[in-house]
């Protein structure tokens, strides 16, 4: 077995794979990786692969993040109608814009 894991590993490298740095988890032997599949050369292992979707990871942290700034939003614009201090409301307006475009920067990431 181990000579088919050396011949599978050596198949890889001549296909672009490297060695990676970082020894198995299991039996700390080395590792050939080729597009994200990990291979140890001594016991075979070779890690479950499990695929995140990234656009719906992603979807979802903007979407959270969004949720966040609208709250803000929302706190800022009643602070700034009981604010009497121009100079303080002129620092609230200025972080009321900012967060309305960074609410806009994420609104076009999203689509």
């Amino acid at each position: 077995m181990a000579t088919d894991l050396t011949k599978k590993a050596a198949e890889m490298l001549l296909q672009g794979a490297s060695l990676l740095g970082e020894p198995c988890p299991y039996c700390s032997g080395v590792r050939v990786m080729k597009d994200g599949h990990a291979l140890c050369i001594s016991c075979g292992s070779e890690p479950q692969k499990r695929e995140v979707p990234q656009q719906q990871q992603s979807g979802a942290v903007k979407a959270g993040l969004k949720a966040v700034l609208e709250n803000k939003l929302s706190l800022l614009s009643a602070e700034l109608e009981k604010e009497p201090d121009h100079k303080r409301q002129q620092e609230i307006l200025k972080s009321i814009n900012s967060i309305l475009e960074a609410i806009e920067k994420l609104g076009n990431s999203l689509h």
